[in-house]
């Protein structure tokens, strides 16, 4: 008799059907000239990596939440690297990024824009805010 091979919980399920479908759409988006798009570099091979975002810059910040906190790959990406870019509006901008754990991301995401918040909050699972201070 073979062993029985676990069920993945709900939140892994989330996780997989997430990541595929952001597989296929996000070369797409990050095409589209005024899409959000935050560009770190990757930990392994130092490439830049950019990944269609949604959130809203509020003064010298950009502000966003990951939906899959700290297994997002452009979460990693910034605990290696903090220095980002983002373009916002077809125009990149330069910054340092910070991960905040203690910050309450379902209330950051009222402030963010209502349609990548209600993807955000379908989809994610162990959610994080990330803040990115603007050089410019």
């Amino acid at each position: 008799m073979t062993p029985r091979t676990p069920r993945p919980s709900r939140a892994e399920r989330k996780y997989r059907i997430a990541t595929a479908f952001q597989r296929r759409i996000n070369p797409v988006l990050r095409r589209l000239p005024l899409q959000t798009v935050l560009e770190t570099t990757g930990r392994v091979s130092g490439l830049p990596r950019r990944t269609p975002v949604g959130g809203r810059r509020t003064g010298d910040s950009f502000w966003l939440v990951s939906e899959f906190g700290e297994r997002s790959q452009y979460v990693r990406n910034i605990q290696a690297d903090p220095r980002v870019r983002v373009r916002l509006r077809g125009r990149w901008h330069t910054g340092t990024a910070h991960l905040l754990p203690d910050d309450d991301p379902v209330a950051r995401l009222r402030a963010l824009p209502r349609f990548n918040s209600a993807a955000v909050r379908a989809l994610g699972a162990g959610l994080l805010t990330v803040r990115v201070d603007l050089d410019d």
